[in-house]
């Protein structure tokens, strides 16, 4: 609710060129029809109106969306929708491409926000104190925030942490990825140290970063650097609730339902308010009858198959009880929570339903209409029913919840060789009994090595958080993009029986582990400053 107050944005922040880090320019007279340094930083709500704009700047709602269709999880089929999302899936982009060079500059915006803020907080002469350490953590963890995605996507980035101008800001150089990485574990714990728990915001300051949403973020941090035992120091802290007080919720499909936003599992959302503040992505992975417009997101074969049969049993293990002749029976409660198939009941917001068909010439959503999914499959996760006409959604989007710190804790046990019964109950064991699995088969823990729970491990993660944006940076950490994102991403079994033993080829797709794993630096960014190094292979 903290963007439900506040969605004027203030005069003070206008565009900036390069990083999106200028200053005002000082003149011998101030102007008069626009706020000024001098003149702006008086009033306590100069400095929450400032903070909310960076708030603003936290994610945007087409990245959330379209990260998915990067993996191995969706299939864009838009050459233009989602900033081209498309051409980095196929490897088949360079260093103009939209999307590396948007998404650099808008994290550079959200942190010259920030900086702002840092550094003209003190002016406000009759701000509490309290407020003010408060308003100083959230920027610092917004600012973590912002670096972070950087450092993931592109490495080595400039590392601004005061107002610059725009002749400095031409000047910079990277900084060492190591140096990034320190400076965001330090900024989110001393952000931590200042945050208050979850339990003592009011509800009209949710979305706001909290203790336990801060940690949360350093252990996926630390989860992407691989150290281990770094990550259960921070997720003992989460599940033990000495962060603050977070649960699974009790329905998986509720958890991303309007009716239940804020619920106990959210330890950090986007926030968005219907009519002022909203996003129309929905439009592009719901069923075509439904959305009206190109399904730009599909979700894929490989998708659907990761999710077990409810016995626990993968679909290609002995016993499991699958049939390619009805393939959504007998499986994993989250997958008719999270995607559309052939067959599936649709539930309209005006109460009505309608049979989802996607088999070729069985109507409006099959693969054979020009705007329909060509992998034969929708998204139900994140569909608003009280969105307007348009398809515009005032659903808040989950970047952190509980569940992610389970499956955190999970992983890193089991690499630092720990995963117990005791653990895995409490982690993979509740995630699933949450989801709707009754069979002891599928909720025990299945022993084995290392190496076998690692796979457990990593299918439980994809299916947990599928369409969520997640999948992208698991492959890069993990190292197995080049595996996962080379080759064929399929649709439905109605093709060529002697093809992929029939499941359509939907897009063909390049991973070089030479150049892949980093985003060039945007070549604008470049162009304005030759002090900015390139990445390997680009």
């Amino acid at each position: 609710m903290l963007l439900h107050r506040h969605l004027r944005q203030t005069l003070l922040l206008g565009l900036g060129l390069g990083l999106g880090l200028a200053s005002c320019q000082k003149l011998d007279l101030p102007p008069t029809d626009r706020p000024t340094d001098a003149t702006f930083w008086q009033q306590p709500s100069d400095a929450d109106n400032v903070l909310t704009t960076a708030y603003e700047n936290l994610y945007n709602s087409e990245y959330f969306f379209f990260n998915e269709t990067l993996s191995d999880n969706a299939y864009n089929k838009s050459d233009v929708n989602g900033s081209n999302a498309r051409n980095i899936a196929e490897g088949a982009y360079g260093t103009n491409q939209a999307r590396v060079t948007n998404e650099w500059g808008y994290h550079y915006s959200g942190i010259r926000k920030c900086n702002q803020l840092l550094a003209n907080i003190d002016k406000i002469s009759g701000l509490d104190a309290g407020l003010k350490a408060r308003y100083i953590a959230e920027a610092r963890a917004l600012r973590a925030y912002q670096y972070f995605q950087l450092l993931t996507w592109y490495g080595d980035v400039p590392l601004v942490t005061t107002e610059i101008s725009v002749s400095d800001a031409a000047g910079l150089t990277r900084t060492g990825r190591a140096e990034v990485l320190d400076f965001v574990l330090k900024e989110l714990d001393a952000a931590a140290a200042d945050l208050p728990l979850n339990t003592a915001y009011a509800a009209t300051d949710r979305g706001r970063f909290t203790k336990g949403g801060a940690l949360a973020v350093k252990a996926r941090v630390l989860l992407y650097e691989g150290r281990w035992a770094d990550v259960t120091a921070v997720t003992e802290q989460l599940i033990g609730g000495q962060a603050g007080s977070y649960s699974l919720f009790s329905s998986y499909a509720g958890v991303f339902s309007p009716n239940n936003e804020g619920n106990s599992e959210v330890m950090l959302d986007l926030q968005y308010l219907f009519p002022s503040r909203t996003y129309s992505e929905q439009r592009f992975f719901i069923p075509r009858t439904e959305g009206k417009l190109i399904c730009a997101i599909a979700p894929t074969q490989e998708l659907v198959d990761s999710y077990l049969m409810a016995n626990g049993k993968a679909i290609g293990d002995a016993g499991s009880g699958y049939s390619e002749a009805t393939p959504y029976v007998g499986r994993d409660p989250r997958l008719s929570a999270t995607l559309v198939y052939d067959g599936y009941k649709w539930q309209r917001p005006d109460g009505s339903s309608i049979l989802i068909r996607t088999l070729p010439g069985t109507g409006d959503n099959s693969i054979d209409r020009a705007d329909a999914s060509p992998t034969g499959y929708y998204s139900a996760k994140y569909f608003d029913p009280t969105a307007d006409a348009n398809l515009n959604s005032g659903l808040n989007l989950i970047l952190v919840r509980y569940a992610d710190v389970l499956l955190m804790h999970a992983e890193a046990k089991n690499e630092l060789g720990l995963l117990t019964a005791a653990e895995w109950d409490r982690t993979i064991g509740a995630l699933r009994r949450r989801a709707g699995f009754t069979d002891p088969a599928a909720l025990t823990f299945p022993g084995g090595d290392k190496a076998s729970l690692q796979a457990v491990v990593r299918r439980e993660r994809r299916t947990e958080l599928a369409m969520e944006g997640l999948r992208i940076f698991d492959l890069r950490r993990w190292k197995t993009a080049q595996t996962a994102l080379t080759g064929y991403a399929h649709g439905i079994k109605a093709g060529d029986p002697n093809v992929d033993n029939g499941y359509l080829r939907v897009d063909q797709r390049t991973f070089d582990p030479a150049k892949h794993y980093l985003w060039p630096v945007p070549q604008r960014e470049r162009d304005i400053n030759p002090n900015l190094t390139q990445n390997p292979g680009w």
